[in-house]
């Protein structure tokens, strides 16, 4: 059947080969994918899984209109008493401040919760922000990953190795002398590297000892791209098959720990590894890979189901796609003598396998001409199709000739954003020969996709929830929401909080190519304010429910991770219903200022929550210094050479001026800071790498389009933290600060 891209891409997003999120260990009879209405049935839709529902939210805005004398002095809270010094303004910032209502300062936190505690024991007012609300929910994402894949997934993947490693074992020894032996060999080489890469005592079978060590030494040295020595095994005349070792440096959370490292090689390995359905005897071993795996299919369902509710499922062909296909040649009791037996069979399996369609985010280096047809292949458990990736990969070379990475601003942009769209334009990046008119496709598609689409894993969901910052503010709601330098205010919340998603999924997602105490009564009056944002806090209400009830379904959530995922529901309902009331122009109780006032402690409590069983003894300001917010997360991969790097870094210090019983004050919050900028391939940065550039001042520049609203200090240009120059991020010669 064929499709058109863009139908692809659909397919891609919104479909869920729900077979593998069945229960039961024993495989589902399937059939082709491509035919099957059950197919396109999204996650949430699964019993298994939890659901997604918003909160219907009555949002009418009507804040009177208002402005900020360029004094300050209609400000009533400022400068303030001499001890709050946490106001103090740069010039500029004061100039900022009165033309936009607000301004955004570079800050020292290295956590959120620390800046609003500040606050709260100088008595100014907090400015709750999205930002810190979303980092929020990273903290946690990232966390109960985390500790899925200690418990639960690498287990399961070390006994998956040693299964699939004894079954392409016992296949080898029979079809040795056959011509299936080198398929078999190729196979026996994949799972023993598997093997080692989660337990470096495994045993090596004989046959493969050589090709494996080769490997595993690639593997070591992460140094870029290399011919691989299990996947050119006995390929005759094709085409040598490379890989990019530098993606296999762990990366995000399994930097911190031996076993998270191990496994996200193993998954990387069983992740990127290609069978060409365009070569023959890679048939074969992927023929050979699905059945073994259709006898014991019980671990590999546990891992792929887990993380595709976390991430999505993969646009590779894999077992569920090539199992029916099977089938459909050798009849539903899948054999190794079968298989093997009749090689006009065999014949009808390479002409059926033509039509399967090729995986909409190319993550191999492909040099070939044919990109298409030497990026169709069969993975043994394929890295997930995400949104971002998708647009990423229409808006880089090969639809987009000449731009070989895109920049992180394309994402808002193919969402809607007419400011991200500007800031691309302005910077010269929508010059390039179709892309204006990808975008313009991409744009299109994404408008009319309906909720359940998005929200069929929390990945993409996560996405969803980013969505209402995109939205341009009308009449009735703060002055301060009310102009450009808010939107990209905005955009770089955006962009900050889909690097933290990125990092959190590095493993996964494929890219392109408790309190202080009291702080005693009430001195001054610094109630505070919150980013009225209903329709965000509503979707990230939804995305916690989707967390808390999806993984409850599946017995993967323990009483105290539920008990947590239901306090960070209750914050973002009642932020939510504060937000509200805030647009309406309806006093808040005092109770809800006193949430406001408090919400340094609760962020605290959230980020002890996710960090106490790691501190090791040292105590909570050493071990923030070691572990600050600052991350770092791959974008894409340009196969030339470089890789696209996404930052956040220190948090920076937000000064809003809010209307509070009809009087303006000025209130202080913490926003991300965030960076994009290129690395050569052979050396993508850590978080550990990353933390001490920015412990070090070593960041590279800030955007320029951010000086609408942020005081871009003036440095001169930064370097790497080993001495190299970091390239300049995306927008830097957009606009003026």
């Amino acid at each position: 059947m064929l499709r058109t891209p863009f139908v692809l891409l659909l397919s891609a997003i919104a479909a869920l080969a729900l077979g593998g999120c069945g229960q039961n260990n024993s495989p589902p009879p399937l059939t082709d994918p491509d035919t099957t209405a059950a197919q396109n049935v999204p996650l949430n839709t699964d019993p298994a899984f939890g659901r997604y529902e918003e909160v219907t939210q009555q949002v009418t805005a009507k804040v009177p209109p208002y402005t900020v004398a360029t004094d300050l002095k209609n400000l009533t809270n400022y400068p303030g008493p001499a001890e709050a010094s946490d106001f103090d303004l740069l010039p500029k910032a004061k100039y900022l401040l009165a033309k936009n209502g607000f301004v955004v300062q570079p800050g020292f936190e290295r956590e959120f919760f620390s800046l609003y505690e500040r606050n709260r024991y100088d008595y100014l007012p907090n400015f709750v922000t999205t930002d810190s609300l979303l980092h929020n929910y990273h903290l946690v994402f990232d966390y109960l990953l985390k500790k899925l894949e200690q418990q639960q997934l690498a287990p399961a993947l070390a006994s998956l190795n040693k299964a699939m490693l004894e079954a392409a074992h016992e296949q080898y020894e029979t079809v040795k002398g056959s011509g299936w032996e080198n398929a078999a060999r190729r196979n026996l080489a994949f799972f023993a590297v598997a093997a080692r890469l989660i337990d470096p005592e495994a045993t090596v079978p004989e046959a493969a000892s050589e090709p494996v060590q080769q490997e595993l030494q690639l593997i070591a040295a992460q140094q870029g791209i290399a011919e691989s020595p299990v996947a050119n095994l006995g390929n005759g005349g094709a085409e040598k098959l490379r890989e990019d070792y530098s993606q296999y440096t762990p990366r995000g959370h399994y930097e911190s720990q031996l076993l998270l490292r191990r496994y996200f090689q193993t998954m990387l390995w069983y992740g990127r590894f290609s069978f060409r359905l365009a070569e023959a005897d890679e048939v074969r071993s992927a023929a050979l890979i699905t059945v073994a795996l259709a006898q014991k299919p019980a671990d590999w369902q546990k891992i792929y189901r887990t993380t595709s509710f976390f991430v999505g499922r993969s646009d590779d062909v894999g077992y569920f796609q090539l199992r029916p296909v099977l089938e459909k040649v050798y009849g539903s009791e899948l054999s190794l003598s079968a298989l093997t037996s009749d090689e006009g069979r065999f014949n009808a399996l390479l002409s059926l396998i033509k039509t399967l369609a090729p995986p909409q985010i190319n993550s191999i280096p492909v040099f070939s001409k044919d990109r298409e047809q030497a990026s169709r292949n069969f993975r043994f458990m394929g890295q997930r199709a995400t949104l971002d990736g998708a647009i990423f990969q229409r808006l880089v070379e090969r639809e987009v000739p000449g731009r070989l990475l895109p920049k992180a601003l394309d994402i808002p942009a193919a969402m809607g954003s007419p400011e991200a769209l500007a800031i691309l334009t302005a910077a010269g990046e929508t010059r390039y020969d179709n892309y204006t008119a990808n975008l313009d496709k991409l744009k299109s598609y994404i408008s009319g996709l309906p909720v359940a689409t998005w929200t069929q894993n929390l990945s993409s969901s996560w996405l969803y929830a980013l969505q209402p910052l995109l939205a341009i503010q009308g009449n009735g709601y703060p002055s301060f929401m009310r102009n450009p330098a808010w939107q990209r205010k905005d955009l770089n919340t955006f962009l900050a909080s889909w690097t933290e998603l990125k990092h959190d999924t590095i493993s996964y997602a494929r890219q392109g190519m408790a309190g202080r105490g009291d702080a005693g009564s009430e001195a001054r009056d610094d109630r505070g304010y919150v980013e009225p944002n209903p329709a965000l806090y509503s979707r990230l209400a939804a995305l916690v429910g989707l967390t808390e009830s999806g993984l409850d379904a599946q017995e993967l959530l323990s009483a105290p991770h539920k008990q947590m995922l239901e306090r960070l529901s209750k914050l973002v309902l009642s932020l939510q219903t504060i937000a509200q009331k805030e647009l309406a122009n309806t006093p808040l109780t005092r109770a809800e200022y006193e949430l406001i006032r408090s919400y340094g402690s609760q962020l605290e409590h959230f980020w002890l929550d996710v960090n106490s069983e790691q501190m090791n003894g040292l105590d909570q300001e050493n071990y923030l210094e070691q572990n600050p917010a600052a991350l770092v997360a791959d974008g894409a991969t340009d196969p030339n050479g470089s890789v696209l790097q996404e930052a956040t870094g220190s948090i920076y210090e937000i000064f809003v001026a809010v209307p509070v019983d009809g009087k303006l004050r000025l209130a202080k919050g913490g926003v991300f800071s965030q960076y994009e900028f290129t690395r050569p391939l052979g050396r993508r940065l850590t978080d550990s790498a990353w933390r001490q550039q920015v412990k070090d001042g070593g960041t590279p520049p800030l955007a320029q389009w951010l000086g609408a609203y942020l005081v871009i200090p003036e440095k001169p240009a930064a370097t790497s933290a080993t001495g190299s120059p970091v390239s300049v991020p995306s927008g830097a010669a957009s606009q003026p600060q």
